[in-house]
Order: C-alpha cells, then structure tokens, then sequence
C-alpha cells in the first residue's frame, strides 16, 4: 500500500467517527494523520511501530493501526465502524463539502440512506426545512450528485437526453450532408444507458474521430466522451446499407436473437430504408421502443402494433404537489402553469398526515386547501382542478385519514413511503389491501424503486395487477425519471387485463410537470395507447374511472 492509501484509511475513520458522533479529540488525530502521512517521502509500510510514532502527529495508537493494516490488510477500528454503517451512507462521505454532521442529520431524521434517496429527497424539496440547510445547499448537493451517478457507469435516460440531442446537432452541423440518427439503447428510450449511440452514414470514419477531441477510432466505430463526461459510440456505415445497419444497432440482443431465429435464412445485408426490412418479411413496421423482447416481434407478425401514446395526448396533470407539503411552487402557481401548457384539467395531490417529513397535511390542512380549490374553481375556468391526496398506505394497508375526510376527495392515489423492507408475500398483501380500500383511484408508484440506486420493495407483479383489474384501480406510472414506477415491462400485463394506466408526474415544482415527457417514453416502451391512459382522457371520463364513491 502506499502512504496516500494508509492516509485514506485514516481519513475514512475520522469521517465515519464523526458520522457517529464519537470523540472529537480522536477524530482530529485521524484528520492529522491523514495530513501527515500524504506529506512522507518514504514508504509506512516499511516503518515499524517506534520508527512511525516518531514522526510528527503519529502518536503510539495510530503507528499501531498502521501496522496493523501494513500486516493483516485491514484495520479492526475502522471494520467496526464500516459494518455498523449503512453502505449507501458511507458513500456519502465522499460527496465533497457535505460533511458527517449534515450526512448525519439526512440519515436520522429522514432515514435517507442511499445516494438514489439522497437525491430523490433533493429534488423533492425536502432538505430545505432541516437545521444547516437551505435552497443553495440543497442545489449544490444536486449537481454533485449528478457527477456521483455519472461515475457509475450507467445513466439515467433523462439526464443524457439533453447532451445527446446537442451532440447531435453539433454533429448534423459540421457533416450536413450525412445522415445522423440515435440508436441503440436510447433510440430504444431505455430508461438507463451506458453510452450515447449514435449511428452516421455517408462520411468517413476517420473524419468524425477528428471533429471529437479525444475519440478513438475503431475500424468502423469511434468511441469518445461527450461534453459533459458521457461515453459516445458512434457507428459508421454507407447510405446504400443504412438501413440494415441501423435495424441492427437498435435491436436489443434478446430481440434480435429471436428475429434472425424467425426469419433465418434470409438476407438483410445491403438494405437501405429500414422499413424495407420489414416489408420483406411481411410484418408490421415496428417502433423502435418495441424491439426489446419477443412481445414485440409477436405484435409485429400478427399485424397487431398498437399507435402508441404521445406526450400531447396527455390531458391532466395528475399528481403534483405544492407547498401545502413539501412542493416548491403554491397552488395557485402549479394551476396556472399547468393551464398555461395546455392541459385540461390538474389533480392537487399533496402528502397525507402520515408523511410527516413530507409536511402531510392534517385534517384541518386538507379543509383549506379543498376551500382554496374551490374558490380557484369558481374565479378561473381555463382548467379544471381537482383535489386529490397521495394517501400514505399504512403498514397494515389501510389509507390515511378516516372515511369522513376520503370521501371529501375526487380522487386517491395510494403510495407506499414507509416501512419498505417487508417481505415479498407481506408487501403484496399490503398493496392488495389498499387496493380494495373504496377510496382508492390509483396506485402510486407500485415499488417505490429508484432507479440505479434503490430496486423497491418485493411484490407480486401479477396478483397486484389482478387486484387493480378487480377494483377499477388504476395503477401509475411514476413519470419522475428517477423512479418510472411502474416498470414499462408490466404494462402489457395491465393492459391485458383492462388496468389503465396513469402517467404522473409526482411534480413538486411548475418544472416537474414537464417530467411527463419521460413517463410517456417509457409508457411506450410497454406498448400503452391513448385509450388505455387514464389522464388522456377528458375530465369528465376521468372523473368516472376514479370517482368510485358518491
């Protein structure tokens, strides 16, 4: 090991300590020791215990632990420390200029113990209200955040778009004469990516690796970084083989393996448009958000492609939420600009009591926010706002608050925010309850899964679906890009059983409506149309699908 590696070790102890509250005395020397053995010229590991506590700020008990890692490979103080320490949270420690004390406050008194939750929790509006935190710490915690999950290797679908589209056009501008198209995982729209992929036809390889500073030119691919540290595979190809090529690049492995499985023998080599491909097999043409698993095929060859959904065809804005509980913009500022985009019709769903880190409202909270609702109602008619609550489901099932207050509502959505480590068969029944519960229209986020960081808790995929299909309750698809909760690859086992599905936004912000945009991506992805989305429909239809109480 090399003395910056021992010195790391040490640093990791102070801040773990620290983490835990523990004497600050002994922190400061684990802090010095980090300082001092970064400054020697010769190798620790080759000191002994009297020649190490000679040296300056490297007292007895440190030279000890040194030589403790320098002969067993680890250091007993630190190991109990790591092992009484949530992994999610020691990561934290190495989010630069937030400290132990403020990693301390989010792990306590939120129970926030993922990077994945840490910035859920931030973009959620919900580190401003705790002691040593604010609106600029809360946005400076976010983009380090963003460079934390950058470095994983695999990426939020949401997050690269922008870079992606702009690399794009930085690309159409100095090649106008080639043609230019994303494939891969993100034509596909997949909800996380390893890299930009972008296919090129009509231009040298060699031309391309020269435009991007730092490429790498592979035969006929060049690998780079874009601007903001994405990894970028581009492909090149002729324009008389585009076609062939980008069918290829785009296909998921599993769907490609049964497609050339099906259609062995013949020849797709040289083809230009790829619809062509299509045709000459006698299948429907399929979008490439469909050319993930063999469903897709199977719709392709029973000339069964559904018109998947689009962004506009979205009429309400359901599931929003204002700062009434823990949402950025008021009330009036969420209805006014969801008008302003268009919209018909927005569901006020701000967190029940139960949240109460969330700011939930009390009973006597919800009265007034119905009274402001209604007076909103009777000064403006541009869009149609309706009150809803996302209900916290109780450990045992049941919603929030007690029928007096359920039945006052338009709508219900139900969501799990608690007690998320229960087993399989415990979590289903819990959904199911809920589920039957009168008073719910919509099942918030079914697995309460962040993406990259948090899988969600167990559930039985299936019995939930069949619950929803025998209650009239819809099931949402979280559209918050962190989470896209429910998982694209259920939804054709909702629509099969008649379960709607309701692209929300979980906005808590004017901005966060716009996340519905990322919803609808991965709507498609499982083969959802305008008629099977709830909040496509008109206010009036709406109302009947989730309004099931009188």
């Amino acid at each position: 090991m090399t003395n910056k590696e021992f010195a790391n070790l040490f640093r990791e102890l102070a801040k773990i300590m620290e983490l835990h509250g523990e004497n600050p005395f002994k922190i400061r020397s684990y802090q010095s020791a980090y300082i001092n053995l970064r400054k020697l010229d010769k190798p620790v590991v080759e000191m002994d215990v009297k020649a190490l506590s000679a040296i300056k700020g490297i007292g007895k008990a440190i030279s000890s632990k040194i030589r403790e890692v320098a002969d067993t490979g680890k250091m007993e103080t630190l190991e109990k420390y790591r092992a009484i320490t949530p992994v999610g949270v020691r990561e934290m420690l190495n989010i630069s200029g937030f400290g132990p004390k403020k990693i301390r406050t989010i792990w306590k008194d939120l129970g926030v113990e993922t990077i994945g939750e840490l910035l859920y929790a931030v973009n959620e509006n919900r580190l401003i209200e705790l002691k040593g935190f604010g609106a600029k710490t809360q946005e400076d915690l976010k983009t380090k955040l963003a460079y934390l999950q950058l470095s994983k290797g695999q990426f939020l679908y949401a997050r690269v778009e922008e870079e992606a589209k702009e690399l794009k056009e930085q690309l159409f501008a100095s090649f106008p004469d080639a043609i230019i198209e994303f494939t891969g995982a993100i034509r596909r729209r997949c909800t996380t990516l390893s890299d930009i992929s972008i296919l090129m036809a009509g231009v040298e390889p060699q031309l391309i690796a020269g435009f991007i500073n730092g490429a790498i030119l592979e035969g006929h691919t060049i690998k780079a970084t874009s601007a903001k540290g994405y990894p970028v595979v581009i492909y090149t190809c002729k324009k008389e083989e585009w076609g062939s090529k980008q069918f290829r690049y785009t296909a998921s492995t599993a769907f490609m393996d049964i497609f050339v499985k099906t259609f062995k023998g013949i020849d797709f080599k040289q083809i230009e448009a790829e619809k062509t491909i299509f045709e000459k097999v006698n299948i429907g043409y399929l979008p490439a958000e469909l050319r993930e698993e063999s469903w897709g095929l199977q719709l392709a060859q029973s000339n069964n492609v559904p018109e998947l959904i689009e962004a506009h065809q979205i009429k309400g804005v359901i599931h929003t939420h204002t700062t009434y509980s823990d949402g950025i913009n008021t009330l009036e500022e969420m209805v006014d600009y969801a008008s302003e985009q268009g919209y018909e019709y927005i569901g006020i769903t701000d967190h029940s009591k139960a949240a109460f880190y969330a700011g939930g409202l009390k009973e006597d909270k919800v009265l007034e926010q119905m009274a402001a609702i209604d007076r909103l109602n009777e000064q403006q008619n541009k869009i149609s706002i309706l009150k809803g609550i996302e209900s916290d489901i109780l450990a045992d099932g049941s919603l929030d608050y007690e029928d007096a207050i359920l039945k006052q509502f338009d709508f219900i959505i139900a969501s799990v925010h608690s007690n998320l480590r229960m087993d399989k068969e415990k979590a289903t029944q819990r959904l199911i309850k809920a589920i039957e519960n009168p008073y719910t229209s919509i099942l918030g986020h079914p697995t309460g899964r962040l993406l990259l960081s948090r899988p969600g808790y167990p559930i039985d995929h299936q019995k939930i679906i069949d619950a929803c299909a025998a209650n009239q309750v819809a099931i949402e698809l979280n559209a918050n890009p962190l989470r896209l909760d429910m998982d694209w690859t259920w939804i054709p086992a909702a629509l099969e059983k008649g379960v709607f599905i309701s692209i929300n936004p979980d906005a808590h912000s004017c901005k966060g409506i716009h996340d519905i945009h990322y919803g609808t991506l991965a709507a498609r992805k499982g083969g959802l149309t305008e008629k099977q989305c709830l909040n496509a429909l008109n206010v009036e239809s709406f109302m009947e699908k989730v309004h099931k109480w009188s």
